[in-house]
């Protein structure tokens, strides 16, 4: 049941218990049961809007930066992690495999704004080795969402 509810409100945070137990025909008073359970036991996290900003009219400029560390002993990688995370430019931090350690999602309001977080508080951290900036320039789809459909083309073919 509780992969269900999460398979739901996964797709749409909006649901509420109601419309959940007549999905899945339960009892409303123990959907809501599981839910407050599943958010003490944070399973459920957050409830998440995904914007399309640029369609808003407002300006943002995100990078991934992938970032090669010295793990620390005893401790891994989770304290430079931690210490990357706490920043609010960032939104996002994954332990990756391959030729960087860590890739790190960073927002700001210009490529000038995410460059200097880059340069001067992500590259001198203790234990930070590289890092390798990538920005993104168009997003398609995020967390399953298409944010803009390309059209069929309606043209006619032309026969010589």
């Amino acid at each position: 049941m509780r992969k269900k509810i999460l398979d739901l409100l996964e797709n749409n945070g909006r649901l509420t218990a109601k419309e959940i137990a007549i999905m899945l025909a339960l009892p409303v008073d123990q959907v809501a049961k599981e839910i407050a359970a599943m958010e003490q036991e944070k399973i459920i996290l957050r409830y998440h809007t995904l914007i399309n900003w640029e369609k808003a009219g407002e300006e943002e400029v995100a990078a991934l930066i992938d970032v090669k560390v010295i793990p620390q002993r005893d401790l891994g990688f989770d304290e430079i992690a931690s210490r990357i995370y706490r920043y609010p430019e960032v939104k996002s931090v994954f332990l990756m495999s391959g030729g960087y350690d860590l890739s790190v999602l960073v927002q700001g309001k210009s490529l000038k704004e995410v460059a200097s977080f880059v340069s001067q508080k992500l590259a001198t951290l203790e234990h930070v080795q590289s890092t390798m900036t990538h920005f993104i320039l168009k997003r398609y789809k995020q967390d399953g969402v298409i944010f803009e459909d390309q059209e069929a083309d309606r043209r006619q073919a032309l026969q010589p």
